[in-house]
């Protein structure tokens, strides 16, 4: 249904020598919700490193709906695809682990 929650997850594999710029970055109040922050509907960010594995990250992207989502991502793809490049150097891998709703 396109009234449902959207919630995004992203794992990441992040260099130790990479982490404090990752996190300012990809953290609540980083490069990313700024941008996420501009669209309607979305919600938050949550960061978490897992306490194993200290090089692995999870992502939570919190939005209204999957249409404010998509709304989003056809709004800022040009600003989206240019953070993608500028933080493609802070991890070592990505993967999504899924979307919600």
């Amino acid at each position: 249904m396109p009234h449902d929650p959207y919630i995004a997850i992203w794992e990441f594999t992040v260099p130790a020598d990479r982490a404090e710029a990752f996190i300012a970055a990809y953290g609540p109040a980083g490069a990313w919700a700024r941008l996420f922050q501009q669209a309607s509907g979305y919600r938050g960010t949550e960061l978490y490193r897992d306490r194993a594995t200290p090089d692995r990250f999870v992502t939570i992207d919190f939005w209204l709906s999957i249409d404010d989502y998509r709304a989003f991502r056809t709004r800022f793809a040009d600003q989206y695809a240019a953070l993608d490049r500028a933080c493609e150097a802070l991890t070592s891998a990505e993967h999504p682990l899924g979307s919600y709703g």
